[in-house]
């Protein structure tokens, strides 16, 4: 007989035949069908997990802690940012900021930080967050600051 596919066959006990359980006294099994008497091990639709030492590794796993928020995080530009993309006298606003790829989206908003020197004098900044340090820099270079009035102003003017 000459090897082929159709031919190659498993060695005698290599392969064991699947225990049926559940399938009556006659199987094989006796009357517990291998699973001993009452208890969760018996049960159908429970894992091994639990006895196979799986309890001590989900203990053992770090679990992340804390909070994260879902809401979008602003945009964040530099003073050095500015300084290298911006000439004297320019407005700075989300619309310019993205044209000139310094932000990858205007949806959630931007802010302007106060990391570096600003030196680039009356530079006009609209509908943009400016930190505390970024508005004392501006002022100081005769900078000036627009803002629309957020939701929450136009809420509580109508009360």
């Amino acid at each position: 007989m000459s090897l082929s596919l159709h031919t190659i066959k498993s060695n005698k006990g290599a392969t064991k035949k699947r225990k049926r359980i559940g399938r009556g006294n006659a199987a094989g099994q006796g009357t517990y069908c291998g699973k001993g008497l009452k208890g969760q091990k018996c049960r159908s639709g429970v894992s091994g997990l639990k006895r196979r030492g799986m309890r001590q590794i989900l203990l053992k796993t770090p679990k992340e802690r804390g909070f994260k928020s879902l809401a979008s995080k602003k945009e964040v530009v530099s003073m050095d940012l500015i300084n290298k993309h911006f000439k004297d006298g320019e407005t700075i606003e989300p619309n310019i900021l993205f044209e000139k790829k310094i932000i990858s989206t205007k949806k959630h908003g931007v802010k302007i930080l106060a990391t570096g020197d600003l030196k680039i004098k009356n530079l006009q900044f609209e509908n943009v967050l400016v930190s505390n340090g970024a508005v004392e820099q501006i002022e100081k270079m005769k900078g000036k600051i627009k803002m629309e009035k957020t939701k929450k102003e136009r809420v509580n003017k109508k009360q």
